[in-house]
């Protein structure tokens, strides 16, 4: 039987047809292969590459254990027999007609789709060689070389890829600009940012070893070449790359709290005000200060790619991703969306917010038609009000464990270092369980608490 039937030149049809080939698209592609193995499935990717997770391992009721492989999609290709890739990328979707326009010209005809275009990244400005933006390899490896030569960089933005990049890199000064009053505001707690900070401040240039033994799950991104328009890169990209400067100066990191870059200027604009110092570009602050660099990363977060000819009528949410109820379907009848693309638009659960990572595009690609994705836990006390309890321990530059009670009930947790808590917080927030009568010994470290709910 052929994968797709092509019954007029230049047409196709398929029951399903999902467009992008990164985690959320895969992951949906493999899990129609699964449940239903009769029919036809069409995946278009503008990319040669695809990421796929293999080696799913549950690590409790809601966490797994996985890796991400950038292969050929040839070799999704050959694994699923009724799944055709289709390398090319969409020009057109009619969602009355139920067609899709390629830019190879064919049509392809659906019973359904699902819309796993992915996120691009906001960049403070366009078209500009010293202002850089990351989410595909091909966009690190830019990264990598503009960093060689770069004695001062400045890092704009306080999400995980901002975080990462002050993280690793090394020989070269960084100057943070975050609109938060402290640094990775979007994954952790004031408290946590602080233990963080200490750790960067204090951080030796010296190489270390990133094939070391970790507790949380890593991602493990085969080597490939550079593809342009290639899915997001996701967590551990770092490990592949080099993130050093050539001048061997200290990886000094200052942060600017609580602004933005107002203004661009460049080294003629500059002279106006100060004609000592002669850097490629200067950022104009909101909070007054000109200071120069050699390169802008601009790492403020990424724009929904929904805006594909023939979905202007579908619903789409403050942030331009496409609306979908819990079902994941969008207010297009048999249209549907996952991954980055796609703004959840139902009744949250207690313990869920969405957050644009693999772990969500990957459930929301296997789920797509009937998801509920789960993000465990209110690690700031989220939705909460007031009226909650707060449970601390820290032990300098080993852990950091904060624990949320309301009504004597676990609400989240953040649990940084070798806590071995994590399956113990995860059950707690899970079941619900009265926790009144431990008080502060939850967390006194000369009792295995964890030993009491095993």
């Amino acid at each position: 039987m052929d994968k797709s039937k092509e019954y007029t030149e230049g047409k196709m049809e398929s029951t399903f047809v999902i467009v992008g080939g990164g985690i959320a698209g895969v992951s949906c592609a493999e899990g129609l292969s699964l449940l239903a193995p009769e029919e036809s499935i069409i995946l278009i990717t503008a990319s040669p590459l695809v990421k796929a997770v293999t080696n799913i391992v549950p690590f409790g009721k809601t966490l797994m254990h996985f890796d991400v492989e950038e292969k050929s999609a040839t070799a999704l290709d050959e694994k699923h027999k009724m799944l055709q890739v289709i390398h090319d990328t969409v020009v057109r979707i009619d969602t009355v007609g139920k067609l899709i326009e390629i830019s190879n010209g064919k049509i392809i005809n659906f019973k359904m789709l699902c819309l796993c275009t992915g996120a691009k990244p906001k960049l403070i400005a366009e078209n500009n060689n010293l202002i850089v933006g990351i989410r595909d390899t091909e966009s690190v490896l830019q990264f990598s070389h503009k960093l060689k030569n770069a004695k001062r960089v400045i890092i704009v933005g306080n999400g995980g890829i901002a975080t990462e990049i002050v993280h690793e890199i090394k020989a070269v000064e960084m100057i943070w600009v975050i609109k938060d009053k402290h640094i990775s505001a979007t994954f952790v707690d004031p408290g946590a940012a602080e233990f963080f900070l200490n750790k960067i401040s204090s951080k030796s240039d010296t190489p270390k070893n990133k094939d070391t033994p970790t507790k949380r799950m890593r991602y493990v991104v085969s080597d490939t070449a550079a593809v342009k328009n290639g899915a997001a890169l996701g967590p551990d990209w770092h490990n592949s790359f080099d993130m050093s400067g050539t001048f061997f100066t200290s990886a000094n990191v200052h942060v600017e709290y609580e602004c933005e870059i107002s203004k661009l200027l460049t080294s003629d604009e500059r002279k106006q005000f100060n004609s000592t110092e002669k850097w490629p570009i200067y950022a104009q602050l909101t909070n007054g200060k000109i200071i120069g660099c050699d390169l802008i990363i601009s790492a403020t977060g990424v724009i929904p790619n929904s805006d594909i000819r023939g979905l202007e009528d579908l619903k789409k949410g403050e942030d331009n991703g496409l609306s979908v109820d819990w079902k994941l379907e969008t207010s297009e009848k048999d249209i549907y969306a996952a991954g980055d693309v796609c703004t959840a638009d139902w009744p949250k659960a207690k313990h869920w917010f969405q957050m644009r990572l693999w772990t969500q595009a990957h459930q929301m690609g296997r789920y797509a038609a009937k998801s509920m994705v789960v993000l465990l836990g209110l690690y700031n006390g989220q939705t909460l009000g007031k009226n909650y309890e707060i449970l601390l321990r820290i032990t300098k530059d080993q852990e950091y464990v904060k624990i949320i009670l309301q009504d004597g009930k676990m609400q989240g947790a953040v649990l940084i270092g070798e806590t071995d808590l994590e399956e113990m917080c995860e059950n707690l927030i899970l079941n619900q369980l009265d926790l009144s009568m431990y008080g502060e010994d939850l967390l006194n470290p000369n009792i295995d608490i964890e030993d009491y709910f095993d």
